[in-house]
């Protein structure tokens, strides 16, 4: 009866490792990996104990590609995990799954665009205003322009001279400066016309009475005087202070004074000085000395020294006088000495020969 309870046994186990090795060789394609259970075989009662009857088979795993990439420590090369470089010189690589491809960076060059400086509106203040070519007093003598002239100013120098748009320079003590919409802009030509309205919004009047300048040959040299009152001397306080000498005008500081009027005004400091040495007698007279007046402003006949104007300087009424000679002289067309002695000493006929021979006295002393 043992013996054959064990042949059933035996035929029983025999049938199961067939179908368990059966089964594990034949599995459908998609089928999902399975786990092996260990199977306890419990002792029957009466069963003899097998003796390497049963060999355990090997379970093959089936090969899954990786779907990521293994963790460090997993025993694969760095090299392995980077894209092989490609032997054609001309390839690129190809980017694996996991890298970020950036797009190419396009940086834009910015061209800087060189500013002009900007344009800026003078109005000139004085009654005459010189126009230089360089910026100093000494330099030649563009054009002479009006009191209320606009001009059209790019740059200032460190002295204070204005630099115009186009060509030349004014001393910009003698302009203000005006805020955009605050006037139209006349702007000064380069050319030696006359001035020419730019910009404007609306017709602007044209300049009067541009008085035009000889031109200096050396500007370093005085020039010769002449009749016209409106002309440049090309004097310097060294030659006026030279003239001065022996006189009780020397020691005044009334050569920059002079040059002021000159250059703020356009009147010849050769006039200037002869008519300051006829109507003072050299600086000795009553008025000159007391009142500080050198042209007897205002000495009316019958009462001059009172009526006469009284200045804190001496350089005070040289700036006077070129007020009022610009204004009311040369403004009003009176621009000879001839023509100013008729109104400015009517009772002297020998005004104007004695002011031009004190300023070719003056000139041979230089």
């Amino acid at each position: 009866m043992r013996k054959k309870w064990n042949q059933l046994l035996f035929v029983y186990l025999l049938i199961i490792s067939l179908i368990v090795t059966l089964g594990m060789n034949v599995r459908p394609l998609h089928e999902p990996k399975q786990l092996s259970v260990p199977v306890a075989h419990a002792a029957l009662p009466g069963m003899l104990p097998l003796a390497n009857s049963l060999q355990p088979v090997p379970q093959t795993e089936p090969v899954v590609a990786p779907t990521s990439e293994p963790a460090a420590g997993d025993g694969i090369a760095d090299s392995e995990l980077k894209p092989a470089a490609s032997t054609d010189a001309g390839s690129e690589a190809e980017p694996d799954a996991h890298t970020v491809v950036q797009p190419p960076v396009q940086i834009h060059e910015q061209k800087e665009t060189a500013k002009e400086p900007p344009i800026h509106t003078y109005e000139v203040t004085a009654y005459y205003l010189n126009v230089r070519t360089e910026p100093n007093p000494e330099s030649k003598i563009i054009k002479v322009v009006e009191m209320g002239t606009r001009l059209e100013v790019k740059s200032q120098t460190a002295g204070g001279w204005l630099e115009l748009q186009g060509e030349g320079y004014v001393n910009g003590k003698y302009a203000e400066k005006k805020e955009k919409g605050e006037v139209q802009t006349l702007a000064y030509s380069a050319s030696r016309s006359n001035p020419a309205v730019q910009r404007a919004a609306a017709p602007v009047p044209q300049v009067k009475n541009i008085v035009p300048k000889p031109e200096v040959s050396a500007p370093s040299e005085p020039s010769e005087p002449s009749s016209v009152v409106a002309s440049d001397s090309g004097l310097t306080e060294e030659h006026i202070a030279r003239m001065f000498e022996g006189t009780e005008l020397a020691g005044h500081d009334l050569e920059q004074a002079i040059l002021e009027i000159e250059d703020e005004y356009g009147i010849n400091a050769y006039f200037t000085i002869a008519v300051m040495k006829l109507e003072s007698g050299n600086g000795k007279s009553t008025i000159a000395k007391k009142k500080n007046n050198l042209f007897g402003l205002n000495a009316i006949d019958g009462d001059k020294y009172n009526k006469a104007f009284s200045f804190e300087t001496k350089a005070d009424s040289v700036r006077r006088f070129g007020q009022l000679i610009a204004k009311h002289y040369v403004g009003k067309g009176l621009k000879t000495i001839e023509k100013v002695a008729k109104k400015y000493c009517p009772a002297n006929s020998k005004w104007s020969g004695l002011v031009k021979n004190i300023m070719k006295r003056d000139y041979n002393k230089l």
